[in-house]
């Protein structure tokens, strides 16, 4: 397992509570798990990379777990018990200065710090949907959720937030702007934030200013957004919702630049590739796809049997890889084996015109008999 887990360069996290790690370079996809244990309790909410060297990746269970697995070994090298089922599921994960960060719904972020049982525990409101790291300064998070707007916190100083949002102005008709913060990203060489609504928003702040309102806003569709990821090429983000749409937006002028197509089902992870024009998502249709940037089209698509949670894609090359194949693997399924199967089915011939002309035949033979025997009478 060591061989199989090495060259792999894209991490999910499914309801089924495995870990999955697929290579695009040998199309194949590998399950990591203790199959005899296996509950729903275990399902995979959040995923994050347990250090700079992507040596071990952190998975983050509904039971409350955290597992550490190693991607040298291809096994699971540890467990923690991080939180309790009765506060909900994990909403974010991340690592800073040997410390482990958690945050669950009920809004209770702590810090766990290596070889020690104190921990450090902040309020940061209920409702939470998600939870961010600062990938600049680690030390930093941010966190949102439902009717509990966009703060940010300094978990060296964890009194209060250093920013909070205030929420927009009423609408047309002088009513209040419900707060939903589904998801958050760091915009990268600045201090600006960007989150993404379930109401189909898209927003910009920028806490270096006094303005606690968004810079920028913009909509996408009709349907909530569920995720959001900025790519390597400052300027835009990628955004997905509840119903299987994805698109580029523009950050400066708040316009779509493109769509990318091919899901089936509500989009639940979501990450572009750090440095590569590429981005892979995941949700409730079982298949992992990556996109390209520059012209929106589908790269790669997966099928991977479970429903997915989470996705986390390495630093390295996605497609090149020099060790070998050993053990058991799953085989992708790529989209060409779909159409291998609608070629073998048998082809069933439209008779409906066939009907009808021959109708239309009997009709024209009735007017003429008719005509006839008018004829005769006569």
């Amino acid at each position: 397992m060591a061989a199989n887990s090495q060259m792999c360069s894209i991490w999910l996290g499914s309801e089924t509570g495995i870990l999955k790690g697929v290579s695009l370079i040998k199309k194949q996809a590998f399950n990591f798990c203790e199959m005899s244990c296996l509950s729903r309790d275990q399902e995979v909410c959040v995923m994050a990379w347990g250090d700079t060297h992507e040596s071990e990746v952190l998975v983050g269970s509904v039971n409350g777990t955290v597992k550490t697995f190693s991607t040298d070994k291809g096994i699971f090298t540890g467990s923690r018990e991080c939180g309790d089922p009765s506060q909900g599921r994990f909403t974010g994960l991340a690592v800073t200065d040997s410390s482990l960060i958690t945050c669950v719904e009920s809004g209770l972020l702590k810090v766990w710090k290596e070889g020690s049982t104190d921990t450090v525990e902040v309020n940061v409101g209920n409702g939470i949907c998600r939870m961010r790291q600062n990938p600049s300064q680690r030390h930093c998070v941010a966190t949102g959720g439902k009717e509990n707007p966009l703060k940010v916190w300094d978990l060296e100083r964890p009194d209060k937030p250093i920013f909070t949002a205030k929420n927009v102005a009423h609408d047309w008709l002088d009513m209040r702007v419900p707060v939903w913060v589904r998801d958050i990203g760091f915009i990268p060489d600045s201090d600006k934030i960007v989150t993404c609504t379930g109401h189909h928003q898209v927003r910009v702040y920028d806490p270096s200013t006094s303005q606690r309102r968004p810079v920028m806003e913009a909509k996408f569709g009709e349907y909530p957004l569920t995720a959001l990821s900025l790519p390597a090429s400052q300027g835009t983000v990628v955004v997905g919702n509840t119903h299987g749409q994805l698109a580029i937006l523009d950050l400066r002028k708040g316009l779509v630049c493109g769509c990318l197509k091919g899901l089936a089902g509500a989009v639940r992870g979501l990450q572009c590739h750090p440095s590569l024009p590429l981005v892979a998502s995941c949700g409730l249709d079982r298949f992992l796809r990556v996109h390209s940037l520059e012209d929106c089209s589908l790269q790669h698509k997966v099928y991977l049997k479970s429903r997915l949670n989470c996705v986390l894609l390495s630093r390295r090359e996605l497609e090149s890889s020099s060790v070998d194949v050993t053990g058991d693997v799953e085989e992708v399924k790529a989209e060409e084996e779909e159409d291998e199967v609608w070629d073998t089915m048998q082809t069933v011939t439209e008779k409906t015109k066939k009907r009808v002309a021959q109708n239309n035949e009997a009709a024209v033979s009735r007017v003429e008999d008719k005509k006839k025997r008018k004829v005769a009478k006569k």
